[in-house]
């Protein structure tokens, strides 16, 4: 007896119905022409937009520092706020939300802040009496994650979470030199295992700053001091660069776990 036509397997009708099932591809405008997504990179544009010190900003600001327009603004930010990251407040300001601090706590105790980084940065300051700070890298800026205030008087300020330069500054070279950075300078940066600058990217201000590892060499940030050129010539700097080194070495120590410090002679056999 024959055998009724049978029916259409699953696999011949997922393939006949492939094209109207197919997912849409997105729309030109949706993406970035390096690939992002255009609504993220807004919203994370609205979260930039708040500068250290600032605690409310008015929807109107919010649009002119991101050049969007205030019903684009007020659509993110109220996305945003969903989620914890913008809170609106009752005169119709908008300021950080929770998340946003919750997401730096995260991004900081990366690097065991309050247990390593805070206790070597304030030993390194009560020893050469100048301010202290951890730089990391961040693509193609440098910024400060953890700083700690000499007691002079008269100091050095910078903003911690600002990117700055590489190629301008003691710390920015230092990460430069240690991430590969061809080129004779960077060369003797790495020979030395330390460098310091005057006025390089500010004007009056001195800074000698050395690398920091963890494990299997891999460069995790640069520590260094600054102060104001008059007290901190050069002759100076070269006299506290060994103190500078030797925090470093201690910090990498205790952010690798090793057994073993790297020493300064250590660092000059480096290599990427």
């Amino acid at each position: 007896m024959a055998r009724p036509p049978s029916a259409p397997s699953p696999r011949s009708q997922s393939t006949s119905l492939a094209p109207a099932q197919a997912e849409p591809a997105p729309a030109a405008s949706a993406t970035t022409a390096d690939g992002g997504v255009i609504a993220v990179t807004r919203a994370l544009q609205l979260l930039d937009a708040f500068g250290l010190g600032e605690s409310r900003l008015s929807l109107a600001e919010l649009s002119r520092r991101c050049s969007l327009h205030k019903t684009t603004v007020l659509r993110l930010a109220r996305t945003l706020a969903q989620a914890g990251y913008m809170v609106q407040r009752e005169d119709g300001d908008w300021r950080l939300g929770p998340s946003a601090g919750w997401l730096g706590a995260r991004y900081q105790s990366g690097f065991d802040v309050q247990n390593v980084l805070e206790p070597a940065l304030r030993e390194l300051t009560q020893l050469t009496g100048e301010s202290a700070a951890f730089y990391v890298r961040e693509g193609s800026v440098r910024t400060c994650l953890v700083r700690v205030e000499g007691p002079q008087a008269l100091r050095h300020h910078a903003r911690m979470g600002e990117g700055l330069p590489l190629d301008k500054g003691s710390p920015g070279r230092v990460l430069l030199a240690f991430s590969g950075e061809p080129g004779e300078a960077y060369e003797e940066i790495r020979r030395r295992g330390y460098h310091w600058s005057v006025g390089e990217r500010e004007q009056g201000v001195a800074t000698v700053s050395a690398p920091v590892f963890g494990r299997s060499w891999r460069l995790l940030g640069s520590v260094c001091i600054s102060g104001p050129a008059s007290r901190l010539p050069p002759a100076k700097l070269e006299s506290l660069a060994q103190t500078v080194i030797k925090a470093a070495n201690q910090l990498s120590y205790a952010l690798s776990g090793s057994v073993e410090a790297p020493s300064p002679q250590r660092v000059a056999q480096w290599h990427p």
